[in-house]
């Protein structure tokens, strides 16, 4: 196995896409001469995974997140560059590579429908070609961190959203994956269930060091499970780091928050720009350049009957999208 799990470099994908104007004389003239436009879903990225890392891979709609990710899993041939992953070419789509990785996708259903969900993983059991005993201990470790028992005989069409999300997850596992693609796994899932599936991700991890990339819309996805995101956006990769650093490059100031003892005629306009925060109703909260927190944060207890002050860094989702603006 090559150093890194996952090598990228220079990889694009472009999409022809047909296009016309309304009306039926236009849809005529588009049968005997159609026209068609270049999309520029990816476009010359480059990054590098190591194994067993989680990374978060972030973009707003229509960013190439998707697309790059059925290009490292064999779904889609690339029209540029090159990408490694576990010392396969993906698009070849060799057994050996296949049986090395799965691809969960959030809005996407790999259970049939009609029958219960041990019958599907029977199913991915024949096709992965997996022994009995090896297929019956992934179960039970799957059905410890997942809570599969009462699930497994109801008709996958039964199951609630969140119960299904585990059922899909735990069939991608079953043959025991050393890269694990994930879109959009806990979306459309209440606060139970998105933190039920983002504990048995750190979980999984650990207990068996799989490289996992995670495409997510909620950041707490992301700062539960990633320490390194990839941000893309029109294709373009923009950012590959810490999410720390992303907040000292994009957003280089710091909240802080202060409660008085007496809240009457106290403008903290003054000290830095008021920002509203919800999470905690109690303090009056104010923004400033991180380099001025010191000198801020001594006027403000020299001048004001402070009761408690705090100091946090901006929520990471003020972050991401003045990363994604700019």
């Amino acid at each position: 196995m090559p150093q890194e799990a996952i090598l990228v470099e220079q990889l694009s994908k472009t999409y022809q896409v047909p296009e016309r104007e309304g009306g039926f004389s236009a849809a005529v003239r588009s049968f005997f001469k159609r026209k068609y436009k270049d999309v520029n879903a990816v476009q010359k990225v480059d990054f590098r995974i190591q194994p067993g890392e989680i990374v978060g891979f972030l973009g707003p709609n229509g960013a190439g997140k998707t697309t790059t990710l059925k290009m490292l899993s064999g779904l889609l041939h690339p029209t540029g560059g090159t990408a490694q992953v576990l010392g396969f070419t993906p698009w070849k789509l060799e057994p050996a590579y296949l049986r090395s990785m799965t691809l969960v996708m959030g809005q996407r259903n790999r259970l049939s429908w009609d029958i219960p969900a041990a019958d599907s993983f029977l199913l991915n059991q024949a096709i992965y070609r997996l022994p009995d005993d090896e297929y019956k201990a992934t179960l039970k470790e799957l059905d410890e961190l997942l809570e599969l028992g009462p699930l497994l005989k109801k008709p996958v069409r039964n199951l609630s959203l969140g119960e299904r999300m585990k059922c899909e997850i735990a069939a991608g596992l079953l043959h025991r994956p050393k890269v694990l693609f994930l879109d959009e796994p806990t979306i459309g899932l209440d606060i139970t269930g998105q933190v039920r599936i983002r504990e048995f991700l750190r979980e999984y991890n650990r207990r068996t060091g799989a490289t996992i990339i995670l495409t997510s819309h909620y950041m707490a996805d992301v700062t539960a499970l990633c320490e390194r995101i990839i941000i893309i956006h029109h294709g373009h990769l923009k950012y590959d780091g810490g999410i720390t650093n992303l907040s000292r490059r994009i957003a280089p100031f710091k909240l802080i928050g202060v409660m008085l003892a007496d809240a009457n005629g106290h403008d903290l306009s003054v000290y830095g720009t008021p920002v509203d925060n919800e999470e905690d109703a109690d303090k009056r909260y104010i923004q400033v350049q991180a380099v001025d927190v010191a000198s801020v944060t001594a006027r403000i207890l020299a001048d004001l009957p402070v009761h408690d002050i705090t100091i946090t860094d901006p929520p990471i989702e003020s972050v991401i999208e003045r990363a994604f603006n700019e």
